[in-house]
């Protein structure tokens, strides 16, 4: 299929995926006020799951797979969205979501290191990108955030991003659905299920009266724009638009999330995390710049699909 860079329905869900998912942890920070983090992101996934499913039983698109298959969208969507997404809920609690927004950012560069590990070779400047970004990642660690964090929230959006980042390299590499309405629908449905058990386990209760229309209007903004529109857009966007295009959304997202966060909650915004998200931002964008320029590359010898895989993405499947 033409990618087309110009076509202005591009620009259109490019813009959509920026903009919703960078209000994704501002959406997250506003349901948490009075919802129980994981079970907040539990309610959202498997509500989201149950509409996308509705929908592709309604188009009469085949939902039947294989078992492997079925496992490996299961697996993806405990890594994804269990682990990922759900520590992120936990660490806003903690720190802004502004910061959290920085810190899920260096997503693409635990991918180049897990790559490395698994004996790619990455290009010089795609590795130089990783030190800088990592650089920032240290720098807000050590600053703890400043006024914007604690040290225990930071580590916990970190560990929540290495796990996205194991979810988003495994999954080009085991058996998945074909559709990728299909495998969302079941990484949405079984990561859903996994963060409400995980919050009953860890005491979370979910009491109606104590919940504010804030925080149920926050919920329902990341079920129908978050997780269907936003995902939806990025979907499209993989088919029609280049690669390098789609992926800058791993460095613009971060910045819309610090700016609402600053404008509807009055979110600090440290000189810490002005000069750290700076050395994020620029480390992913020289990782992905590479890393286009390298798929754009004749490749010297044939490729699989599982060598160029997925663009890895911050929402059900591709954001917070």
């Amino acid at each position: 299929m033409e990618r087309n860079g110009h076509d202005v329905r591009v620009w259109l869900a490019l813009a959509a995926v920026y903009v919703v998912w960078g209000s994704t942890y501002l959406g997250i920070a506003i349901a948490i006020q009075t919802l129980p983090p994981m079970m907040s992101g539990g309610l959202r996934f498997v509500a989201a799951a149950l509409v996308l499913g509705t929908v592709l039983l309604v188009r009469a698109v085949p939902l039947r797979m294989r078992w492997r298959e079925f496992g490996g969208a299961a697996l993806v969507g405990l890594l994804l969205l269990a682990g990922g997404n759900g520590m992120v809920a936990v660490a806003e609690q903690h720190i802004s979501s502004g910061l959290a927004a920085l810190l899920v950012a260096s997503t693409p560069l635990w991918l180049i290191v897990l790559r490395t590990v698994f004996r790619d070779r990455p290009h010089v400047l795609t590795l130089t990108g990783v030190l800088v970004g990592f650089a920032g990642v240290a720098f807000l660690s050590l600053r703890g955030g400043g006024a914007s964090g604690s040290g225990a929230g930071i580590a916990v959006v970190l560990l929540g991003s290495l796990s996205w980042s194991v979810g988003s390299f495994v999954s080009p590499r085991i058996p998945m659905p074909a559709n990728p309405f299909v495998a969302s629908t079941v990484e949405m449905a079984v990561g859903g299920t996994a963060l409400l058990v995980m919050g009953l386990a860890r005491g979370e209760r979910l009491h109606l009266g104590a919940v504010s229309w804030q925080s149920w209007t926050a919920l329902a903004y990341l079920v129908l724009v978050g997780s269907l529109v936003g995902f939806t857009s990025y979907i499209w966007l993989l088919g029609h638009a280049p690669i390098s295009l789609v992926s800058t959304y791993a460095y613009v997202n971060p910045v819309v999330a610090v700016i609402l966060g600053m404008v509807v909650l009055s979110e600090p915004v440290t000189a810490a995390m002005l000069v750290a998200g700076a050395l994020i931002v620029v480390g992913v964008a020289l990782v992905v710049s590479t890393e286009r320029r390298k798929r754009a590359a004749p490749p010297a010898v044939e490729e699989t699909p599982a060598d160029h895989g997925r663009v890895p993405a911050p929402q059900p499947t591709s954001e917070s």
